[in-house]
C-alpha cells in the first residue's frame, strides 16, 4: 500500500469528525503522525475553516452604510442583523485588523480584503478618534459617544494594532500616522512613569479614573475595578506595541514595548506553576484572583511574538514561562473526557466556569501548535492535544447549520440555543488569527 493510501486511511476517521457534529468524543479520536502529510492535511482544514466560517461570515454582511460606516456588530443565531446603532472601538479594531490581514494572506482577492480593510481604517480614524481631546472612544452609540465619552486602554491598544496591520497591508500612512498619535496619546495621559505599565480607564480628557464614579458602577468597561491595572489590557498592548514596532522604529515606543513585556512576563505570569495573577494595585502588587485559562494560554503565544519583535526570538527564560503556561492549562483545564479548554477555574484547577468559550479554544490551537513547532522532537503531547483542540473545534464548536463558530458550547459541547453569533465582544479576531497562524505554520511545516 501507498504512503497516501496509508495517510487516507488514517485521516479517513480523523475527518468524520472534524467534518460534522459526531457523537464520538474528541479525546478518542484518531492520531496523525507528525508528518509533512499530516500537516499539510491539517492545514488545508484550518484554511478552508478560516475561510468558510470567519471571514465570509463577517464580510461583507458588517459593512454598515450608515453612521459613518464602520462595522455593524450585532447578528443573531442565524446572522441576521439585530444592530442599533453600536460601535465599539474594539470590535471596529478587530474587524480592520482581520480584513487587514486577509488581503496580506490572500493575494488573488487582496483588493477585496484591503477596500474592507480600509472601510474600518477610515471609521477607526474619522469617527472613534476624539477630534478635540485625541484619544480613541471606548463606543459610539447612534454616532455619539457612549458613557461621557469615557476612554481605556486596552480600548486603544486594539486601535493601534488595527492601524499597523492596515497600514502593513495597504501603505496608507494615514493610519501609521494614525496609531503612533494613538501612542503618544497613551504615553501622555496614561503611561504610569512612577510604577510602569498603564492607566486603564480614562476621562473623555485623558484624565485616568482612580476612583469609581457611583457605588453601583465599580467596574470599568472591561470589568476591572477603577484604579486597578489587569492582566488582559497589559497583554493586548503588549500586542499592540509589538505589532507597532514592527512598522515604526521609534525609542520610546520600544522602551514601552520591552516596559510592558518585562512586566507580563516576569510579574504578571508565575511561573511554575504557569498561572497568571489578573488584578493589581498600581504598583503592581497583586490581588488575589481567580484564573482564566484561555488568557494563560494566549499570553503564551503574544510573549514569544514580542521576544521575536524585541530582537530574542530564542530566549530560554521567555519560552519557559510560555511552555510553563501552555503546560499548566493542559494540566488544570482540559477536559480529558470531552475535550477542549475549561473557560476558569482557580491555578490549581478547581473549576469555576466549565463552558467551553470560542476564544479560549482557538488560542490554544495556536499555542499548541507553537509548542510543536518548538519542542515537538522530545515531546509528542503537544501534537497530540494539538490533533484533539482540532477535532473538538471542528465537532463541537462550529456551526454547521448557520455558519461560524458557536460562542460558548457546554462542558458537553452542546451549544445555547439562539445565542448570537456577533456581538461587541464576538467577532473574528480570536478564530481569525489562530487559524491564520495555525495554517500559515502547517503549511511551512509541510515542506
Amino acid at each position: 500500500m501507498s504512503f497516501s493510501s496509508r495517510l487516507a486511511l488514517l485521516l479517513s476517521p480523523m475527518l468524520s469528525v472534524y467534518g460534522a457534529h459526531a457523537q464520538t468524543s474528541p479525546m478518542s479520536v484518531a492520531l496523525l503522525p507528525p508528518t509533512p502529510a499530516s500537516y499539510k492535511a491539517i492545514g488545508q482544514q484550518t484554511d478552508e475553516n478560516l475561510r468558510a466560517h470567519v471571514l465570509s461570515q463577517w464580510f461583507p454582511r458588517a459593512i454598515a452604510k450608515d453612521l459613518g460606516g464602520g462595522f455593524d456588530q450585532n447578528f443573531s443565531e442565524n446572522w441576521a442583523n439585530t444592530s442599533k446603532g453600536e460601535r465599539s472601538v474594539v470590535y471596529q479594531a478587530r474587524l480592520t485588523w482581520l480584513a487587514s490581514q486577509a488581503a496580506l494572506r490572500y493575494a488573488p482577492e487582496a483588493e477585496r480584503w484591503k477596500q474592507y480593510a480600509s472601510h474600518g481604517a477610515s471609521f477607526l480614524r474619522d469617527h472613534m478618534w476624539d477630534s478635540q481631546y485625541g484619544g480613541f472612544f471606548w463606543q459610539l452609540q447612534s454616532g455619539k459617544p457612549a458613557r461621557e465619552g469615557e476612554k481605556h486602554a486596552y480600548g486603544i491598544a486594539f486601535a493601534i494594532y488595527a492601524l499597523a496591520a492596515h497600514f502593513q497591508a495597504t501603505g496608507d500612512a494615514r493610519s501609521l500616522d494614525m496609531a503612533q498619535k494613538a501612542f503618544r496619546w497613551l504615553e501622555s495621559h496614561a503611561h504610569d512613569p512612577k510604577n510602569g505599565g498603564y492607566y486603564e480607564a480614562l476621562t473623555q480628557q485623558g484624565k485616568p479614573i482612580i476612583i469609581a464614579p457611583s457605588t453601583e458602577q465599580p467596574t470599568d468597561v472591561i470589568g476591572t475595578r477603577y484604579g486597578y491595572k489587569s492582566m488582559n489590557t497589559h497583554i493586548h498592548l503588549l500586542e499592540a506595541f509589538a505589532a507597532l514596532s514592527e512598522e515604526w522604529k521609534d525609542k520610546t515606543l520600544r522602551s514601552r514595548l520591552s516596559e510592558v513585556f518585562h512586566l507580563v512576563r516576569d510579574t504578571v505570569v508565575v511561573a511554575p506553576p504557569g498561572a497568571m495573577h489578573l488584578y493589581f494595585r498600581p504598583d503592581w502588587k497583586a490581588i488575589p484572583g481567580h484564573d482564566s485559562y484561555g488568557h494563560d494560554i494566549e499570553t503564551a503565544y503574544l510573549l514569544v511574538e514580542a521576544s521575536t519583535v524585541l530582537g530574542h526570538p530564542d530566549d530560554e527564560q521567555t519560552w519557559n514561562v510560555a511552555r510553563a503556561l501552555v503546560d499548566h492549562t493542559l494540566e488544570v483545564a482540559l477536559d480529558s473526557q470531552n475535550g477542549g479548554i475549561y473557560n476558569e477555574g482557580d491555578t490549581f484547577g478547581a473549576i469555576s466556569d466549565a463552558d467551553k468559550v470560542w476564544w479560549v479554544q482557538a488560542e490554544a490551537l495556536n499555542a499548541l501548535l507553537l509548542m510543536h513547532h518548538k519542542y515537538g522532537r522530545a515531546m509528542p503531547r503537544y501534537w497530540e492535544a494539538f490533533q484533539r483542540q482540532w477535532a473538538f473545534i471542528q465537532g463541537r464548536q462550529i456551526d454547521r447549520k448557520n455558519g461560524g463558530w458557536f460562542g460558548h458550547v457546554s462542558k458537553e459541547g452542546q451549544a445555547t440555543p439562539g445565542a448570537s453569533k456577533s456581538s461587541g465582544w464576538t467577532e473574528g479576531y480570536h478564530q481569525g488569527r489562530a487559524l491564520l497562524n495555525v495554517s500559515k505554520l502547517l503549511k511551512e511545516m509541510s515542506t
